[in-house]
């Protein structure tokens, strides 16, 4: 038993600015999560998303609630 847990990491980012995405390719199947910038578009891409598990770490990593799928 631990008497001491660590917290688990909550990263920021402006929520004004950014939105999160999931990229998705319609040849290889091969998820991307990231952010989008609202205003250029542009996209920042932040880790590989191999299954619902690597998904569920991004959600709970930046504390997202919904998230939109790009093809």
């Amino acid at each position: 038993m631990r008497l001491w847990r660590k917290k688990p990491e909550v990263r920021q980012y402006d929520r004004e600015l950014y939105k999160p995405v999931v990229k998705c390719s319609i040849c290889t199947g091969e998820q991307v999560a990231g952010f989008k910038d609202m205003q250029s578009g542009r996209f920042e891409e932040v880790m590989l998303i191999k299954n619902n598990k690597d998904l569920d770490v991004f959600m709970q990593l930046y504390d997202v609630k919904d998230i939109v799928r790009e093809y």
